[in-house]
């Protein structure tokens, strides 16, 4: 039978190690407060009973377990890949969108003219009543491809007029984009309203507006482009 003192002295010894735990967790809450951050590695030691227990020093006899316990803040969403500074300036001053729809190969070649040259761009669907109509309410045609670059307004698909108008931009002639960059999907020009209640009765879906791919019937490019 141990006598009282020896288990005095491991009650005092499991004491003081907790009280120098609770000094050293106060000590890093104080530091955090004045603005530094001290790490103070806690334990958590696994006795031979299956006892779980928590001290800032290692287990004390070979048969338990003591594993470091992270304090690591939680992982953070990875970032999107910054665009090089100039490619940055111009996408700013002079952001593309494309107006497409499906079953479409100019609006299939647009695309692969812009992806392949490194071009940044959103994408607008047009496949309902409503997307049709805010196309014609934007460029006064409800035909597609439909580009904008900035303020300018280019209709039907064509290498060389849209060439020229992404030079005068400023957009760079081959791609500089970081190796993960991903495009934005496309999404629909005039997205469906969710009601604030459920009707009564689901009302009929609105038949899609066939969308006449254009044909490049402007004077070309003019000489000078401004934006």
């Amino acid at each position: 039978m141990p006598s009282l003192f020896s288990a005095g002295h491991s009650a005092g010894a499991s004491a003081r190690r907790v009280l120098r735990w609770l000094l050293a967790l106060a000590g890093g809450c104080i530091a955090l407060g004045s603005g530094e951050l001290h790490a103070q590695t806690v334990y958590r030691i696994v006795g031979p009973d299956g006892r779980v227990t928590f001290s800032d020093l290692p287990a004390a006899t070979p048969a338990s377990k003591a594993t470091p316990v992270d304090n690591v803040p939680p992982a953070t969403a990875p970032a999107a890949p910054v665009l090089p500074y100039v490619l940055r300036q111009v996408v700013a001053k002079y952001p593309v969108t494309l107006y497409s729809s499906s079953d479409c190969a100019p609006c299939d070649s647009a695309r692969k003219l812009l992806t392949a040259r490194g071009v940044p761009f959103s994408e607008k669907t047009i496949g309902t009543v409503q997307d049709a109509a805010a196309l014609q309410a934007l460029s006064g045609n409800n035909a597609v491809p439909f580009l904008t670059i900035g303020a300018q307004h280019l209709l039907g698909f064509s290498v060389s007029e849209w060439t020229q108008y992404l030079n005068a931009a400023g957009y760079p002639q081959s791609s500089t984009l970081p190796a993960n960059y991903r495009p934005s999907p496309a999404v629909p020009l005039a997205p469906l309203e969710t009601p604030a209640a459920p009707a009564s009765a689901p009302e009929p879906a609105a038949p899609a507006l066939p969308v006449i791919p254009a044909t490049n019937t402007g004077p070309g490019n003019p000489a000078g482009i401004r934006f």
